[in-house]
Order: structure tokens, then C-alpha cells, then sequence
């Protein structure tokens, strides 16, 4: 079995957070699945047309990060978690950490901690929470 693989679910803006997500993380998008991309007897169900039904972010070092757009009627904002990062440098952790937290909110700063060479919490602007964690600089 391979590890956990986080979930997004996202208000009609899937699209733009994992464009969003493949640049600030370096990864590449591996799947764009639109509702219309569906069988037509199951689009209708699905919700709008352009929305996306299953998104896959590949990230350097090869983990995985899943979402879609979520029906309206189902969406729940999401709390009690943050996606964890892990930079293999200083200088990639202050990148990311920038470009996550730019437009978003900063819940820790990022900065040394007796654990690691640059940890910081944040918020991006679609709402999901990140921890940033370079335990040593390459």
C-alpha cells in the first residue's frame, strides 16, 4: 500500500488552485477530468459541465496530491488539517512557502525552529491550509 494521498474539494476552482499548485510546488498536473469528460447518462448528476471531477498533481519527489470540484450542495470548507510540504532546501522551502501564502493568510511565519532549518503554517488563497517544513538545507 502506498502512503496517503490528500483529497481537495474545492467550489469551481479546481482548475485554477492545481495550475496554481503545479507552479508553486514544481509538481505537473497528470489528470484534468471536466464533468463532460463523463459517460453523458452520468454528467447530469455530476454537477456544471466545466467542472472539474478529478484533478492528479504530481510532486517532486513523487507524491501525490488528488481533488475536484465539489457538487454545492456537498461542499464543506475544510478544517482541521494542513497538507505537509517538505523542501529539500532553505531557499526551495522560502519559494514555496511565498508563493503559497501570497494572497492567502500567514498562520506561522516561516522561520528556524528546533526541529528544522524553516517550518511555517499558512492559508493559501483557495482555502487550504499548508505547513512548509525544510528539516535540513540541502
Amino acid at each position: 500500500m502506498k502512503g496517503p494521498v490528500p483529497y481537495l474539494f474545492f467550489q469551481g476552482n479546481c482548475r485554477d488552485a492545481f495550475e496554481f499548485y503545479a507552479k508553486a510546488l514544481g509538481g505537473k498536473i497528470l489528470a484534468m477530468m471536466k464533468n463532460s469528460d463523463a459517460p453523458k447518462e452520468h454528467q447530469a448528476q455530476m454537477g456544471p459541465a466545466d467542472s472539474v471531477m478529478h484533478a492528479c498533481l504530481e510532486l517532486p519527489g513523487g507524491g501525490l496530491l488528488m481533488a475536484s470540484d465539489s457538487p454545492p450542495e456537498y461542499y464543506r470548507p475544510a478544517q482541521g488539517f494542513a497538507v505537509s510540504v517538505h523542501p529539500a532546501s532553505i531557499a526551495e522551502a522560502e519559494r514555496v512557502f511565498g508563493a503559497l501564502s501570497d494572497g492567502g493568510q500567514v498562520t506561522m511565519p516561516l522561520g528556524q525552529t528546533f526541529w528544522a532549518a524553516r517550518f511555517g503554517m499558512c492559508s493559501d488563497r483557495f482555502g487550504t491550509a499548508w505547513m512548509v517544513n525544510c528539516e535540513k538545507d540541502a
